[in-house]
């Protein structure tokens, strides 16, 4: 319905003359609408008159927040390294380390191999020798 709308009015004897007056009230009425706003150089920053105030509304970006937990000290956060680096060398010590293969052939067939082999382990049909819990 709205393109016969369209057709009656744009299309019929005289539609160009139209079509030029609405393009003459844009373009006169377009530019027109930017005059409206206030010069910013005869406005004051807030900020330089007013200090920060609390307004009881949510957020108050003003107010700094409320912190969460109290800072770690310099000794406690060396006591948690010194145990952190402890269970570091029990778990080496048990053998838990793994070596990656140093040769590049070796990488490129365990690239092509894994997702495989992985693949035959999850769906449940394992090689003996990939997992020897297989059974």
């Amino acid at each position: 319905m709205t393109i016969n709308v369209g057709g009656t009015f744009f299309l019929k004897p005289g539609s160009i003359c139209r079509m030029m007056v609405v393009a003459g009230l844009v373009g006169v009425l377009l530019p027109a609408g930017g005059c409206t706003s206030t010069s910013p150089s005869n406005t004051t920053p807030v900020g330089l008159t007013e200090g920060p105030k609390d307004t009881g509304s949510y957020p108050n970006l003003n107010v700094p927040p409320p912190v969460a937990a109290k800072q770690l000290t310099k000794e406690e956060t060396a006591a948690n390294l010194a145990q952190l680096k402890a269970e570091e060398q029990a778990q080496a010590a048990k053998g838990g380390k793994v070596t990656a293969p140093s040769n590049a052939t070796a990488l490129n067939t365990l690239a092509k191999t894994h997702g495989a082999d992985t693949l035959k382990q999850i769906e449940g049909k394992c090689d003996p020798t990939l997992d020897p819990n297989c059974n």
